[in-house]
Order: structure tokens, then C-alpha cells, then sequence
């Protein structure tokens, strides 16, 4: 059985946009200070934020510093989803589709498949999903990523990401199995 990974292009990639996500959790985290005034010294969190509230806050500091919070909450979720992508790993086997990734261990049977579709026709690089019937971040022990799986992806997708080696190459297996296990479904059963 064969493995798959993300090519060399498709790590570096990768690595150009987790150093562009922590510039802009570190600018997050900079701008929401400054704008509120507040220090992220433990020991001056607290009465430095209650000083800023106490002077009263404007439209001009409150739309920012939300912006900025947004930010400040969503990146840390982006660099998670990187990070599995960087980490990776499909397998197809006769039973299904065998995917790991930093704590997410999941195996998707192939009659559990309903589809493999691309998720954006008109995008410079392919990138497709298995469109599944059940949860598969059902299997994924860790509650935590199981958390951060479905934030990502939701509980029946499961993403087939671009900068794959030999990308081509899964999707055809993919294809066969999710064939192969439509025909055993239709075929007649002995009697």
C-alpha cells in the first residue's frame, strides 16, 4: 500500500503561508494592544484593560480592536489546519481510505464514499474532497482535534489537498475503489 504526501513545492507552499498567518498573529496581537492601550504583561493585563474601559472607548479603537480579536482567535485555527495539511498522509487499502494527520486518524470506507469532487473548478491548483455519508471525525480520539478537524473541514468532508506527490495517481485510485465498491453494491447476491 502506498502512501502519499505533500511534494517538496507542495510543503514549501505550505511554509510561505504559515510564516504569512504568524506575521499576522503577531500584528494582531501588536495592533489590538496598541488600540486598546492595554499591556499583555500578566501582572498589567487586567488594570491596564480596565483603564482603557474606564477612559472610554471609541468607534475608531472598538472597530479595530474587534477586527484585531477576530484575528487574534481565528489565525491560531489557520495554522492548525497548515500544520495537518503539512503533516498528511493517504493511504488507500481495499477496505478505504486511510487519512492521518497530527493526531487525526481516520478511515473512510469506500462504500461510506458518496463522491470525490473538486472544490473550486476555477482555482490555479486542484483541489478536491471525498464527500463522505458519515462523520468521520467520529473516529478521531482526541477531542481536541477532533475540534479543530471539523472546524476545518466539517464532519463529512475530507480534503484532498493540492500540493500532493503524485496526486494524479491517488485520485485514480480513489476513483477505482469508489467504482469497484459501486459495482459490488449493484452486483446481485448469490442466492
Amino acid at each position: 500500500m502506498k502512501t502519499y504526501r505533500l511534494s517538496a513545492a507542495g510543503r514549501r507552499n505550505v511554509l510561505v503561508l504559515l510564516v504569512a498567518a504568524l506575521l499576522i498573529w503577531v500584528f494582531a496581537l501588536w495592533s489590538f494592544a496598541s488600540t486598546l492601550r492595554i499591556s499583555y504583561n500578566p501582572l498589567r493585563f487586567w488594570p491596564s484593560l480596565q483603564e482603557s474601559l474606564a477612559q472610554g472607548l471609541s468607534v475608531g479603537q472598538v472597530a479595530p480592536a474587534l477586527l484585531m480579536l477576530v484575528l487574534i482567535v481565528a489565525t491560531p485555527l489557520l495554522i492548525w489546519a497548515l500544520l495537518a495539511e503539512w503533516a498528511a498522509a493517504y493511504t488507500p487499502t481495499p477496505d478505504g481510505l486511510r487519512f492521518e494527520s497530527l493526531g487525526v486518524r481516520v478511515i473512510c470506507p469506500w462504500d461510506r464514499v458518496r463522491a470525490v469532487q473538486p472544490v473550486d473548478a476555477d482555482a490555479d491548483e486542484p483541489f478536491d474532497e471525498l464527500l463522505l455519508d458519515t462523520d468521520a471525525s467520529a473516529q478521531i480520539a482526541h477531542p481536541v482535534a477532533r475540534f479543530l478537524h471539523r472546524q476545518a473541514w466539517g464532519s463529512y468532508r475530507l480534503p484532498i489537498y493540492p500540493g500532493l506527490e503524485e496526486r494524479d495517481e491517488l485520485l485514480a485510485a480513489i476513483r477505482g475503489a469508489l467504482e469497484a465498491a459501486s459495482h459490488a453494491r449493484r452486483a446481485p447476491s448469490p442466492a
